[in-house]
């Protein structure tokens, strides 16, 4: 079942369920019912639990909404009673809820997903133009339900909800990208992923990115180093820009640093920025370029991954980015290992103003 076109609000960011005239009593049901297809993905998989012809049996819009906790069915992950950022480490329950969360949410989206074919999602455009499928709202709807169960007093930012400035108000934020690389997710590109970062005093101390169709989960967790598929990665050695430095990135970015006298090998480019980041971590690439206004939810959660490989994301300053501010855009960013960034930090005045 294909979704119909959902009415959008240009004012809130986020589609409105007045405008939609969505009946409140059903979507609750719906919400209670996503809870059950949390275990049921998690115990049989998304390809059994859930049928892309038939959605959740609703137009789903991104809905500036807030759950009564009554309407809410208990959960099997781990729940959060204190957060307590000592205790954090790859093997602490909470650490596996999100993990758990962010696959449950791969595995409804990989059930839209055609490999090198479009989407069998229905497709809309938003206000600024940029594509939203049901995919994205359908894991949407399932990130937000399990994660705010699991981490009750975190805030909730993403891009598939409603900007909600009672966010600002907590020590804790989760910043979401249900699908990263929507567009490539659409056409049947497999970069894609589910981004998931849990911000603490604007800086993640949690980051997961799943990319379903490549088979790759990366991990971070604050002061505890960071993994792909359970494995500990690290950053690339290499230590100066030349012809066998592997950069990913825009042109445009990319012949700037070229002019400011930096030598590179510009490689094809990745269109999931989460994926793009992550791989710098993994040592595959050496230098990611980013463009600006990159919002908070593309970048937190690979950033925390970067980070405890050994680099750092940082702008054209030098300064790290920090996370769930009043505006959450960004400007121009390079990800890559120390070494590097050394070298780009003496050309990034002259990229900045060439």
């Amino acid at each position: 079942m294909k979704i119909s076109p959902p009415a959008y609000s240009g004012i809130t960011g986020c589609f409105n369920p007045r405008v939609i005239g969505l009946n409140f009593a059903a979507f609750h049901t719906k919400i209670a019912a996503s809870q059950k297809l949390i275990g049921c993905v998690a115990a049989f998989g998304a390809r059994r639990a859930f049928n892309p012809d038939k959605g959740l049996g609703m137009n789903m819009p991104t809905l500036d909404r807030q759950v009564s906790s009554d309407k809410r069915e208990a959960s099997d992950m781990p729940r959060s009673q204190a957060l307590d950022m000592e205790s954090l480490s790859h093997d602490h329950s909470l650490v596996a809820g999100v993990i758990e969360a962010a696959r449950a949410a791969g595995e409804i989206a990989r059930a839209y997903f055609r490999p090198g074919e479009k989407t069998v999602a229905g497709i809309h455009k938003k206000a600024d133009g940029s594509p939203v499928t049901e995919a994205d709202l359908a894991a949407n709807l399932l990130l937000e339900e399990s994660l705010r169960q699991l981490i009750p007093e975190a805030g909730w930012l993403s891009e598939e909800s409603a900007d909600l400035p009672g966010r600002l108000d907590h020590d804790f934020v989760l910043v979401v990208d249900p699908i990263d690389g929507t567009r490539s997710f659409a056409a049947g590109d497999p970069v894609w992923a589910v981004s998931v970062a849990l911000v603490h005093r604007q800086r993640p101390v949690i980051g997961v990115v799943h990319a379903p169709a490549l088979n790759e989960t990366y991990v971070a967790v604050k002061d505890s180093g960071a993994r792909l598929n359970g494995q500990a990665i690290a950053v690339s050695r290499h230590a100066q820009f030349d012809a066998a430095t592997r950069v990913a990135g825009p042109l445009g970015f990319a012949q700037r640093l070229r002019n400011a006298g930096l030598d590179f090998e510009l490689l094809p480019r990745i269109p999931s920025l989460a994926v793009r980041i992550s791989r710098v971590a993994a040592g595959v690439l050496d230098v990611a370029l980013i463009s600006a206004n990159a919002q908070d939810w593309d970048i937190a959660a690979c950033d925390l991954i970067l980070t405890e490989a050994g680099g750092q994301l940082i702008n054209l300053r030098g300064r790290q980015p920090l996370y769930n501010r009043v505006h959450t855009l960004h400007g121009e960013l390079v990800a890559g290992p120390d070494a590097l960034l050394t070298h780009f930090r003496a050309a990034a005045g002259l990229a900045a103003t060439s």
